[in-house]
């Protein structure tokens, strides 16, 4: 090869002797089988010592030519195996030569001596640059390889620091392989010899891509070179500073690595052929810095260089946040939204997206084009419908081809389903369309709503005979109707444009000219405070003599109404009433008066009708015939019915007076009920009419006025037997239970008709036989004053029945301070109060 040294000794001269030294060793062996067969045979003995001594001549003659020898011979009994065409392992290779020559070689590889120095030895010189003898460049790594899969010798002069070279030759022999190292490089030579050997080395330096680690050595980031073994054999001043280290020869001679992942990627790097790259986080000056650690081959292993990217990762990393937080922030937007990029691919969708138009995930999740989602949306019924939907489809993806600075109209999509989208296009600075989908189905529904309430309220507001006005919070009309124009005599047209309260007040001041009371109208329609904006109510006196009411609501919203109505007319009704009114107090006062006056004023005649009676029926004056008895009890019963009505009507003259007050106590009603049918016992035998009465067993015991309740029970019976033929019954029940207690008086007799029944209870409302009408009225008031009500069901031809319920404590209205009805209870309430 020109330019570069010769080769070591004669290749078969060593094979023979490798082949005489393999004979020796196998006939000693051999022999001394044969010894150990035949140690009888003295003769064998001797030919085997004889032998023997041969063959230790030439092992030791063996021993000295490889002594001799500059270089080392491997052999390989098992030949190693390769991974997909790559050597991964040099195997387990034998080494002949002297320990001189090893040590020089593994000097040549820059490799420390180890446990197995060949696979040291190989792995330093196996990346460096080589040449063979066909003038091709190439490696020892790669052409071992081509020996083993192929067969293929090899002769390669491998290209070491420094100008140092290494001769390398291999082939197969049997099973075997061989591979003869030697160091050719030439220190015997003349200077001129020497100088141009070296130029040419140094040619090949300057084409290897090591040169740029001078360039490298000024660097402000850390770089480094490593051999094949992952030792580091150059270092720049900045690669010391990071490690700390006191310079670059300090870093090789404690082989500090900058981070424990730089021997794996150079390895990686070697091995492979190409730069690799990590980013790793590293302390340097006692920061934790990020670092992007490259490596790369070149001839004999690898160099690195580490770029700190601290700022760009927490840039990356601010920038992830940012997004992660910009999408979550769209995540929780009620609107729908999705981003395309620039390709018209769909990079994010929010949930409000999933959720209005319900698509398949999977298919959302694989980033389809915005053309194909269309299509998934037509298909799934979620786009409008459209008559040329391809004319369409285009449109819409043509909206990416448009100027960055044309604006993109709002959409509005009717789809099928009745919803209303509105659909939003805003440019991605980057590229793309981000796309905002808001349903407004709810928002037009409640905006129709809303102007379909407001023409109602318009319509309702003119149907209304008060005039309506409505001001807004800053002082200008909203809303009147036509009974305001026409009260104030106003125009359509000078209420148009929202006019304010201050030009209203001008143009109404004809009619009514108080500045002061306009004044504080306004400042109740535009003052925000709670004091102003309060119920107000007022009357005005208008020039042309009407009279107006008028009063300010605030409204819900911040705005006040006032309305205004006449009431002329009405002042002159009420007053008309109001004297009506104290004409009838007036009648009605005189009428007490004269009923009191004559109640009481019969009540003389009466008792002495009553007395001398009496006197009468007991023969005071003499006996009486039966004719004269019969006649003088119809004078005396007519002297009771006279006395009775004359007690009803003191009664209700007292109640109207609100005179008549209850006296209350424990009453029995049993006891009041059995009193008032022995009264009328002999009335209702003398009429044929049979008296019945159903009450509990025991007491039946509340908190009222006896003899009020008396009267009433003596006011039912005597109404029934009025109205009960003979042979006819009454039934008077008493009934007691939690909630009160109750007296009803059931009558077989005539019955009232339905148009009747809700008079019965009137005053002076006479039933068919006569009498004063005041009975059942007085019923009802008497029981209404314990705090009562009273039912009664008739039929005509099946009878009548009266039912007065009473509460357990009849109600006694009184003043605060003298109320003691919280003191009234029933008798066994009081005792079990007082025990």
């Amino acid at each position: 090869m020109t330019g570069m040294p010769e080769a070591g000794p004669d290749i078969t001269q060593i094979v023979s002797i490798s082949v005489t030294l393999a004979a020796v060793l196998f006939a000693l062996i051999a022999g001394a089988w044969a010894y150990r067969l035949t140690a009888g045979a003295r003769a064998a003995q001797a030919l085997w010592r004889e032998r023997s001594r041969e063959l230790e001549d030439k092992v030791a003659r063996a021993d000295g030519v490889f002594g001799a020898y500059p270089g080392l011979v491997l052999v390989w009994d098992e030949v190693p195996e390769l991974a997909d065409g790559k050597l991964e392992s040099w195997g387990k290779p034998r080494i002949f030569g002297s320990p001189s020559a090893l040590a020089s070689l593994l000097k040549f590889a820059e490799a420390s001596e180890g446990p197995d120095p060949a696979a040291l030895l190989l792995e330093g010189v196996a990346d460096y640059e080589a040449r063979a003898a066909s003038g091709d460049d190439t490696t020892l790594r790669r052409r071992f390889a081509e020996l083993i899969s192929d067969g293929r010798p090899f002769s390669l002069t491998i290209i070491g620091p420094e100008g140092r070279f290494l001769e390398a030759d291999a082939r197969a022999s049997g099973t075997q392989l061989v591979v003869w190292l030697s160091d050719a490089t030439i220190r015997g030579l003349e200077e001129s010899e020497a100088r141009g050997r070296v130029e040419e080395a140094r040619r090949q330096l300057e084409a290897d891509p090591i040169a740029i680690l001078d360039t490298l050595e000024r660097a402000p980031f850390p770089a480094w070179r490593m051999n094949s073994s992952g030792r580091i054999i150059w270092a720049n001043h900045a690669y010391a500073r990071a490690v700390e280290a006191d310079g670059p020869a300090d870093v090789l001679d404690k082989q500090v690595a900058l981070e424990p992942a730089i021997k794996e990627l150079a390895l990686d790097a070697a091995k492979s052929g190409e730069a690799v790259s990590a980013l790793k986080p590293v302390v340097v000056d006692g920061s934790r810095r990020a670092l992007d650690l490259v490596s790369f081959p070149i001839s004999g292993g690898a160099a690195g260089f580490a770029l700190d990217v601290t700022d760009g990762e927490e840039a990356k990393t601010a920038l992830k946040r940012f997004r992660r937080a910009f999408d979550d922030t769209l995540n929780q937007l009620a609107e729908a939204v999705a981003v395309f990029d620039r390709g018209q691919k769909l990079v994010f969708r929010n949930t409000a997206f999933d959720n209005l138009f319900g698509l398949d995930g999977k298919m959302l999740d694989a980033r389809p084009g915005h053309g194909e989602m269309l299509d998934r949306m037509r298909e799934a019924r979620k786009i409008p419908e459209q008559a040329d939907y391809s004319e369409w489809k285009k449109g819409e993806l043509a909206r990416y081809e448009d100027a960055p600075d044309t604006e993109i109209p709002d959409d509005l999509w009717n789809l099928p389903d009745g919803r209303t989208l509105r659909v939003a296009r805003q440019r991605n600075p980057l590229g793309g369309l981000l796309l905002v989908f808001e349903d407004k189905s709810d928002e037009l529904s409640l905006r129709a709503r809303y102007n379909t309430l407001i023409n109602v309220q318009r319509a309702t507001l003119d149907k209304l005979h008060e005039a309506v006005a409505v001001f807004g919070s800053d002082g200008r009309l909203r809303l009147h109707n036509t009974e305001f124009e026409e009260l104030w005599n106003l125009e359509p047209a000078e209420l148009d444009g929202r006019p304010e309260l201050e030009i209203v007040a001008e143009k109404c001041a004809a009619l009514f000219d108080d500045a002061d009371v306009w004044s504080e109208m306004k400042a109740r329609v535009t003052d925000p405070s709670p004091e102003a904006r309060r119920h107000v109510t007022g009357e005005m006196q208008r020039e042309d003599g009407k009279t107006l009411v008028w009063l300010s609501r605030p409204l819900p919203d911040g705005a006040t109404l006032i309305a205004w109505q006449d009431v002329t007319d009405s002042r002159r009704i009420e007053e008309a009433l109001r004297e009506r009114a104290e004409a009838l107090e007036a009648s009605e006062r005189i009428k007490g008066e004269f009923v009191e006056h004559v109640s009481y004023q019969l009540r003389t005649p009466l008792t002495t009708i009553t007395g001398y009676t009496d006197m009468i029926l007991q023969g005071i004056a003499g006996e009486l015939g039966e004719q004269q008895a019969t006649y003088m009890g119809y004078v005396r019963s007519a002297a009771d019915e006279l006395e009775k009505m004359v007690t009803d009507i003191l009664d209700v003259a007292a109640i109207d007076a609100g005179q008549l007050e209850l006296e209350t106590s424990d009453v029995d009603l049993k006891a009041v009920v059995q009193d008032a049918v022995e009264l009328l016992a002999a009335k209702a035998e003398h009429a044929g009419v049979r008296l019945a009465v159903n009450a509990p067993s025991g007491e039946a015991m509340i908190t009222g006025d006896a003899k009020r309740l008396r009267q009433i029970t003596v006011n039912m019976l005597s109404n029934a037997l009025k109205h009960t033929p003979k042979d006819g019954r009454i039934t008077l029940t008493v009934k007691r239970d939690e909630d009160g207690a109750s007296i009803a008086v059931a009558d077989t007799g005539e019955g009232i008709d339905p148009e009747r029944q809700a008079k019965v209870f009137e005053r002076f409302e006479r039933g068919s036989r006569g009498g004063a009408g005041l009975g059942l009225a007085l019923v009802k008031e008497i029981v209404e004053m314990h705090g009562g009500w009273v039912d009664l069901a008739s039929e005509p031809e099946k009878g009548t029945t009266v039912v007065c319920h009473l509460p357990t404590i009849a109600k006694v209205e009184a003043a605060p301070e003298l109320d003691l009805t919280g003191m009234l209870r029933p008798a066994g309430e009081k005792a079990a109060a007082e025990g």
